[in-house]
């Protein structure tokens, strides 16, 4: 097991699992274990909550909860987690970080296109998602369901979590040098403290450019796949010109002009673009894994799909806007099995397209 600095490839979660510096009851299963990171599961019991919070330093969650608490909720046979309401769940898994060890916790692909605020949060953490070299202690997840009401069960994974060792970031003139090995998005790449992707508002034959949310809708039960009707929950967008207008407090899911591409032996991240180029954000959800679009259409990449939420006012998004960038960071050593090429997934090579527990439009 190599020491390079970096995020940690699957056989070092493994090691890490043994050496009990993961530990989960029940025990961590190779399913959640994934090319850079690991999914948290939801444990058996919820706590509905006045307000969104931090633990704070000398503070633990615990302690928190009791100051919070609205009620509790045994989610064992299924609770329904209400749109607007945030709640907070102790996680089956916890920590031990060795010194040198650092995390970084993220919402899935699907959690973020069913718009769930899901964030993570530590005993005397200050930052929500960062959990510091040497932790030791639980983990929560804090979840804000905001378009859609959902039906949960304990061991539901909606997070998951990427160690580092040491500096893994690439600057831009590092990240320069890899899309010149590498061809991480075609054409000519947009490098500003990551690699900038864009909207696509035309598609080709008349297609939809994106969704939008229907504001009331029934639950959705997070174990379905395939299941539901996408007309019963979303709005389909098209546009003649190469805009639309984003409605604030409106969801939307859009897709990248740009395929991207993430190389065997590296990881990325999803991040906002800067506030001052629009009232909209970026959901950012989830982790990009070494071998995306690495293996879809031979190596040529594959779109990202962008969550977006407008804020203040009514604001215009064009064809071809810049609207996030992709934070490229090596891994310490290559995975033993990479995203879409070895191992089933829902997203690989994908176009415009909603989480899978709906059914295609």
């Amino acid at each position: 097991m190599t020491d390079q600095p970096g995020v940690l490839p699957s056989q070092a979660l493994r090691a890490m699992v043994a050496r009990s510096e993961i530990s989960a009851i029940p025990d961590v299963t190779e399913a959640q274990i994934q090319p850079a990171s690991l999914d948290l599961r939801l444990g058996p019991r919820a706590w509905r909550v006045r307000a969104s919070f931090l633990a704070g330093q000398g503070r633990r969650v615990a302690d928190r909860l009791a100051e919070f608490e609205m009620h509790q909720m045994d989610l064992s046979a299924g609770a329904v987690l209400e749109k607007g309401c945030v709640y907070v769940v102790p996680l089956m898994e916890s920590l031990a970080l060795p010194h040198g060890i650092q995390a970084v916790t993220n919402a899935k692909s699907s959690t973020g296109r069913l718009d769930l605020l899901t964030r993570v949060i530590t005993d005397e953490g200050t930052e929500f998602d960062r959990v510091p070299e040497g932790y030791t202690g639980p983990l929560y997840a804090e979840i804000c369901p905001r378009s859609f009401s959902v039906l949960v069960r304990p061991g539901m994974r909606l997070n998951q979590i990427r160690f580092r060792r040491g500096h893994a970031v690439l600057c831009d003139t590092e990240l320069a040098a890899l899309h010149a090995r590498e061809t991480l998005v075609p054409g000519t790449p947009v490098i500003s403290e990551g690699l900038g992707f864009s909207v696509d508002l035309r598609p080709e034959d008349g297609a939809p450019v994106g969704y939008r949310a229907k504001p009331h809708t029934g639950v959705i039960d997070l174990d379905r796949v395939g299941v539901y009707a996408p007309h019963d929950f979303w709005e389909t967008l098209h546009s003649d010109d190469g805009q639309i207008i984003l409605d604030p407090g409106a969801f939307y899911i859009l897709v990248s002009r740009e395929a991207v591409h993430i190389p065997p032996d590296y990881a990325a991240e999803m991040a906002p673009y800067l506030a001052m180029v629009g009232e909209f954000r970026v959901h950012y959800a989830g982790f990009f894994d070494p071998g995306f679009g690495h293996a879809a259409a031979g190596g040529a990449g594959a779109r990202g799909v962008l969550e977006v939420r407008c804020h203040e006012a009514p604001f215009v998004l064009e064809h071809g806007q810049i609207v996030g960038r992709l934070v490229y960071e090596r891994m310490a050593e290559r995975p033993e099995r990479l995203y879409g090429a070895d191992l089933a997934s829902n997203y690989q090579g994908q176009g415009l397209k909603l989480a899978k527990h709906f059914k295609v439009f």
